[in-house]
C-alpha cells in the first residue's frame, strides 16, 4: 500500500455519499417504510458487489484496508464523480487510481441511464472498445465482455486475435467490421498521439495479426459503424438490430442500446433475450 489509510475519514465519506444517494438515483423504488435519507447499507453493498457486513465495517471505521479493485467497486456503486473517486482512493491509502482503473470508472451520468435500462439490451464502452458495464440482456446477446483483462479488454484486440470474438456477428459482415475497427483505432492514434494507449494497442496488433497489419497499411480513416447490425445468437439464431449510441465526451465513454423493429422476428427474439438475460443473471451464470 502506498499511502495512509484514514479509516475515520473513509467511514465518514462513505456515510455522507450513501445518505446523498436516493433510491431513484439507482433505479430502485422508494418504499413506504423508508424513513432514513439515502440508501440502506444493504442496498449499497449490493450495488458494490460486497457483503453488507463488510460495507458496514468500512462505514464504522473498523474494517480492513480495501484493495484497489474493491475501492473501484465502491466508487462505481456509489455513483461517484471522478474527483470523488480519486478522493476515495486517497482515503483508502492508495495514492490515486491507476490509469486502467480510471478508464474502467463509468461516469455517474451513464450509470444513472443504465440504472433505468436493466431490461434493455445495452452496454457502456470505453474509448478503446472496452466493455465497462452490461445489462443482463446484453450479456445474453454478446456474452460477458467485462471479464477480460489486459489487451483482451479491447474489442478490436479480441476481434483480430480471438476467432471466438466473431462468432456472434454475421459472417458476411466480418470484412467490413475489420476495416471499421482498424480505421477507428487509426483515428484514436492520430487524435491521442504516439505513446498513447491507442498507439500501444495498434503496435501490439500489427505484430499479432496479419489481417490487422495489412488493413493498417491501407490508411483508411473516417469509417463508421453501421446503425444496423446482424448478430448470430447460439440459441436464437439471427437478429437484425439497430444500434443507438450516446456519447459522453468528457470521459470518452459511449452507451450502446440495441433495439429492433416492432412486429419483426428480431423484436420477438430481443424480448426473449431480456427473459434469458434476467434468468441467467438471477442464477449467477453467463
Amino acid at each position: 500500500m502506498d499511502g495512509t489509510f484514514d479509516r475515520s475519514s473513509l467511514g465518514a465519506f462513505l456515510r455522507t455519499r450513501r445518505a446523498a444517494l436516493q433510491p431513484e438515483d439507482v433505479g430502485l423504488r422508494r418504499g413506504q417504510r423508508r424513513r432514513a435519507p439515502g440508501l440502506r447499507r444493504e442496498e449499497v453493498a449490493e450495488l458494490c458487489s460486497m457483503s453488507a457486513d463488510y460495507f458496514a465495517r468500512l462505514e464504522r471505521g473498523d474494517g480492513p484496508q480495501p484493495s484497489e479493485s474493491m475501492v473501484a467497486a465502491i466508487a462505481r456503486g456509489l455513483r461517484l464523480t471522478p474527483d470523488e473517486r480519486d478522493h476515495l482512493f486517497l482515503l483508502a491509502g492508495h495514492r490515486a487510481a491507476r490509469r486502467d482503473v480510471r478508464a474502467r470508472h463509468v461516469s455517474p451520468g451513464l450509470m444513472r441511464v443504465m440504472d433505468g435500462l436493466t431490461r434493455t439490451t445495452a452496454q457502456v464502452m470505453g474509448p478503446l472498445g472496452e466493455t465497462l458495464l452490461q445489462t443482463p440482456p446484453a450479456v445474453a446477446l454478446l456474452g460477458d465482455q467485462t471479464r477480460y483483462t489486459g489487451n483482451a479488454r479491447s474489442a478490436p484486440y479480441r476481434w483480430f486475435t480471438d476467432p471466438a470474438a466473431r462468432e456472434r456477428y454475421h459472417p458476411e459482415d466480418h470484412g467490413e467490421n475489420s476495416r471499421v475497427n482498424v480505421a477507428q483505432l487509426r483515428d484514436a492514434v492520430t487524435r491521442n498521439g504516439p505513446g498513447s494507449p491507442a498507439a500501444d494497442l495498434a503496435g501490439v496488433l500489427r505484430n499479432a495479426s496479419e489481417e490487422f497489419a495489412r488493413l493498417w497499411e491501407r490508411h483508411e480513416v473516417g469509417l463508421r459503424w453501421s446503425d444496423t447490425k446482424r448478430f448470430v445468437h447460439p440459441e436464437l439464431g439471427r437478429l437484425d438490430l439497430f444500434c443507438q449510441l450516446l456519447l459522453d465526451p468528457d470521459q470518452g465513454q459511449s452507451l450502446l442500446i440495441f433495439t429492433a423493429t416492432p412486429g419483426t422476428e428480431s423484436h420477438e427474439k430481443l424480448a426473449l433475450l431480456t427473459v434469458l438475460g434476467t434468468d441467467r443473471f438471477a442464477a449467477g451464470t453467463d
